[in-house]
């Protein structure tokens, strides 16, 4: 009789058996905080057990220092374990102790070696297991060179099963291409049940971004603080990417309320246009999509007959926060037509609207949540679609200011007064306008 062939470390069961949907445990995926309420909110409410994290991000950026912390966090719920193929055991001692991470219920194991880890992890039996970095680890199974793409896949699936038949947590660091992409194979992030990118903003400002989450939003921002002693979390940080500034504008510069994850945030969008030497257009955005900043530069181009097709654009986010939402359209078009005509926004204004082809403002969700948000950051004007989403009920009033417009002069000096468009009988709190012309009649008075 020919024997169960080996696959990495488990054998062919011919016992397997399935159960009964009803009569699964839903205690079994129970989440277990993470103690950072920053990395929770990522999570989607903290770590679910039985699952696999990957963590990528730039070297240094401070996925290690973010890691321990949660470990030591962990407290009476379970045991960590640290295992590093990068670091010596002296060297992790040293950062936990800097960052006030030194906990008895942290173990540490270094060794690439996969068959070595996972033998560690069934005699400390973990409630969470670090990996650092999955490029490191390797088998025999999979090739003699670690980090190769196969290595990746088959130590990956290997850690995922593990947690998962153990009710375990496992997280996995991952490098990162110059492009600031996970690097190895993408079958890698459709094997965990979590992916999440580390990025750095401005300075001490760190960035945590879910793009995969089987348990919870995929979409969802955490803002940490970089010092000596740590990772501080940043509960508000509505306002951080704005620039405080005495008197006009510069041109080139708008305001934009964007929904990151449960989020509103003002972030400043400026955009610069020079003429290109070959006459040909050309961007240079790595804040938002270059694709997208080439579509609102053509739908104005065909709205406000300026040139841009000879333009060299620059565009970049104040702040460094790498901007994906919809909503981010009609500040961007506000901002490159400020910049083309050198005009400066008037005071006190910020937007919010999707822009189609036909230079159409489409509804965005939550828009007056966005305009409570303005408001207290001291934004009297804001500026958003006219139309809701579809199944949205009219936000109520508020107190929100009536205003009209009381001229072009008036919107240029920064004084004028909006009139919130009229929706089945009732008020916007905001200024809807249907179309980029619209809108640009409202800022400054003009469309074309």
């Amino acid at each position: 009789m020919v024997e169960a062939k080996t696959i990495g470390r488990f054998e062919k069961d011919k016992t397997a058996f399935s159960v009964p949907l009803e009569s699964v445990d839903p205690a079994l995926g129970a989440r277990v905080s993470s103690g950072i309420s920053e990395l929770d909110r990522v999570l989607g409410g903290g770590f679910m057990r039985g699952s696999a994290v990957l963590l990528g991000g730039e070297p240094g950026i401070g996925k290690s220092t973010l890691l321990l912390q949660a470990c030591s966090k962990l407290g009476a719920k379970g045991k960590a374990l640290y295992i590093s193929g990068e670091e010596s055991a002296a060297q992790i001692r040293l950062r936990a102790e800097r960052i006030k991470a030194l906990s008895k219920q942290i173990e540490v194991f270094c060794g690439n070696d996969m068959h070595a880890c996972l033998s560690v992890m069934d005699s400390a039996h973990p409630l969470l297991t670090v990996v650092d970095s999955i490029q490191t680890v390797h088998s025999e199974e999979a090739g003699a060179v670690p980090g190769t793409p196969n290595q990746i896949k088959f130590c990956t699936q290997e850690f995922v099963e593990w947690a998962k038949s153990h009710d375990s947590i496992v997280v996995l660091v991952a490098h990162v291409t110059k492009d600031g992409m996970i690097a190895g194979p993408k079958a890698a992030e459709h094997l965990v049940d979590a992916v999440i990118s580390f990025e750095q903003a401005e300075n001490a400002l760190r960035v945590l971004r879910t793009s995969k989450n089987r348990f919870g939003s995929s979409d969802e921002l955490g803002f940490f603080l970089m010092s000596e002693g740590g990772l501080s979390e940043l509960q508000d940080p509505s306002g951080i990417f704005m620039i405080r500034r005495e008197g006009q504008l510069p041109s080139g510069i708008a305001l934009a309320i964007v929904y990151e994850g449960s989020r509103i945030l003002l972030a400043e969008v400026q955009a610069l246009t020079i003429p290109s030497k070959s006459g040909i257009m050309r961007v240079y955005s790595d804040r938002i999509d270059p694709l997208r900043v080439s579509r609102i530069a053509a739908v104005l181009e065909k709205q406000t007959r300026l040139d841009f097709s000879s333009q060299e654009i620059y565009v970049n986010v104040a702040g460094g926060l790498r901007l994906t939402e919809p909503a981010v359209d009609l500040p961007l078009a506000c901002a490159l037509y400020s910049a083309r005509s050198g005009q400066p926004l008037p005071e006190g204004s910020a937007l919010a609207g999707e822009l189609s082809l036909a230079g159409e403002i489409r509804p965005v969700r939550s828009m007056d949540r966005r305009t409570r948000a303005a408001h207290q950051l001291g934004f009297a004007r804001i500026i958003g679609p006219k139309a809701l989403p579809a199944g949205a009920d009219v936000p109520a009033k508020r107190g929100a200011a009536k205003a009209e417009v009381v001229g072009a002069e008036a919107a240029k000096s920064g004084t004028v007064r909006v009139e919130a468009a009229a929706l089945s009988g009732q008020t916007l709190p905001w200024l809807g306008a249907s179309s980029l012309r619209e809108s640009l009649r409202i800022l400054w008075g003009q469309g074309t």
